[in-house]
């Protein structure tokens, strides 16, 4: 029995695909606020907007998404998500020869159809990867698409700050547009897979809002769903990175990427000591000690006015949040049937964008009423607080053994 997903060629060509579009996109979403703190220097709100129009096509168009994911050619639809991002990327070269409100309107219009691949993409990616790899090997799927994806986050900021301070405005678009090709020419070296089976045809109301009903019923995949939406939703501090860097720690684009890759290093490195050492056992448990530590980093990281502790600080909240991943990631797979996956990674991709792009939009606000500092610290503390309210009314996440639930799975007929 083959339960290592990297045994598997195609899923190998999903990985580079996936690897290849994130770093196009991590590239524009280190460009957008980047430009927008040099333009706007003393306004937050902008960078949470940044937030919000991602989050309104990706959040409304997910459900479809989804639901087009389990009736459709998964490969085609993902190809045709890539393509989209690849024009996105061409669209936001308008933003380096425009300023002030010119430069913000092409930025926010890129970002919004961003937020439309996006919407499609996210139930779409780990859809296809159950067709090319058995349910026996998807924790270790779970486990490499999480490395690649965060190996990526770190080598695309590092590139984007590299190519702007030394290369210019335009490198790093270039940058993006040969990666986007790659992840389109990836995705087109899967073979075609079939539609999953139906036992029934439901009408098309049922149909789309089946995922939200089985997530419902079932308090693991809820429970920690809403986990990760709350936790970030208030803990995260990625979208106010540009203007820290700008005003508390006085750095320039080098060092802007350096704070971007930070949590996604820690976060590879976490992902990387997963396949030799699984979070199996008490793996609800270890998901709560997780993002609770999270919320401490933050904690720290607000109140930091060193680049070094700042950094440090950011890299331990990827180690933490690395692992809260690959466990969600896990129960996702290990509670979805086949033929509802899209729908159900669509349910889940939009507690992941409300926890982002919503998350953006509460940081920017939050920054412009009560101060960026202030801002980011309550989040920290209010991270803490929802950890501690799962922990106590949440014992479903809390009693979670991912070794007894693959046990159970592996003896199903």
């Amino acid at each position: 029995m083959i339960t290592h997903a990297t045994h598997f060629p195609e899923f190998r060509w999903l990985l580079g695909a996936h690897g290849c579009a994130t770093v196009c996109t991590r590239i524009l979403f280190f460009w957008a606020p980047y430009a927008l703190v040099k333009s706007f220097p003393s306004e937050p709100l902008y960078l949470g907007l940044l937030g919000l129009v991602q989050a309104i096509p990706a959040l409304s168009l997910a459900i479809l998404g989804g639901h087009l994911a389990d009736f459709l050619d998964r490969r085609n639809l993902l190809r045709a998500s890539y393509m989209l991002q690849w024009l996105c990327a061409l669209g936001m070269v308008g933003s380096v020869y425009t300023e002030g409100w010119a430069k913000l309107t092409v930025l926010m219009v890129c970002m919004f159809f961003l937020g439309v691949a996006r919407g499609f993409a996210d139930p779409t990616m780990p859809s296809l990867e159950a067709q090319i790899v058995p349910r026996t090997a998807a924790l270790s799927a779970a486990t490499w698409t999480t490395i690649v994806w965060h190996a990526c986050a770190v080598f695309a900021p590092l590139l984007a700050g590299g190519l702007i301070q030394f290369a210019g405005n335009l490198a790093p678009f270039a940058a993006a547009l040969i990666f986007s090709s790659c992840s389109i020419a990836m995705v087109t070296s899967i073979s075609p897979k079939p539609r999953p089976a139906r036992a029934e045809v439901e009408p098309f109301g049922q149909a789309i809002t089946a995922g939200w009903r089985f997530v419902m019923k079932r308090r693991i995949l809820w429970n920690s769903m809403a986990l990760d939406l709350f936790a970030v939703l208030f803990g995260g501090a990625i979208a106010m990175l540009p203007m820290y860097a700008d005003q508390i720690l006085h750095t320039g684009p080098v060092g802007l990427g350096v704070l971007n890759a930070s949590p996604m290093l820690g976060a590879l490195v976490c992902s990387i000591a997963c396949i030799r050492f699984p979070p199996r056992a008490h793996a609800g448990k270890i998901l709560l000690v997780s993002i609770f530590g999270f919320g401490l980093c933050m904690i720290v990281f607000a109140l930091s006015r060193s680049l070094i502790l700042s950094v440090i600080a950011l890299f331990l909240s990827g180690v933490l949040d690395g692992v809260s991943v690959v466990i969600r990631k896990s129960i996702l797979r290990l509670y979805s049937p086949d033929g509802m996956r899209g729908r159900i990674a669509a349910v889940n991709s939009v507690f992941i964008g409300a926890s982002n792009e919503l998350g953006e939009l509460e940081s920017g606000l939050a920054a412009h009423w009560l101060g960026l500092v202030p801002s980011v610290f309550l989040g920290g503390i209010a991270t803490l607080c929802i950890v501690v309210t799962v922990s106590l009314f949440g014992k479903e996440v809390r009693q979670f053994d991912m070794r007894t639930e693959l046990e159970r799975q592996s003896t199903d007929p």
